[in-house]
């Protein structure tokens, strides 16, 4: 089945950047999309953004939009999230995950309950 594996996290002051990998392993031709999301402590899961594996689209967050670009490179099978003037209350864990294969490109990807496969997460600290 398919296996995601983030890296990249870390501790950074506030307006800083961070560049988040997701490696994807296991891919099949069917796969179309992977997300972003992350969880604060005591709060629930969030939508980061999302990016089909074979056209630009993407969507963003509310929460992060003009901040976070996401972007892939399918040859290494790799999501990137790019996030800049980052805030103390980005602190959180973040994940990235895969629908079932044949999900349709959608607003349904910015839901936590579309997918199946999800990654261990990686922490991402912003200090004041």
């Amino acid at each position: 089945q398919v296996q995601l594996a983030e890296s990249g996290g870390g501790l950074v002051q506030a307006g800083g950047s961070l560049s988040l990998s997701c490696t994807v392993s296991r891919r099949t031709a069917s796969s179309t999309a992977v997300g972003w999301f992350r969880r604060a402590q005591g709060k629930e899961r969030e939508f980061v953004a999302a990016t089909g594996w074979t056209d630009g689209r993407r969507y963003y967050g509310e929460s992060v939009k003009g901040r976070v670009t996401i972007t892939r490179d399918n040859a290494k099978n790799t999501v990137y999230l790019q996030m800049n003037n980052l805030k103390p209350e980005d602190t959180a864990v973040y994940y990235c995950a895969a629908p079932p294969g044949g999900t349709p490109w959608g607003t349904s990807l910015m839901f936590p309950s579309i997918y199946d496969y999800w990654g261990k997460g990686t922490r991402v600290t912003v200090s004041e």
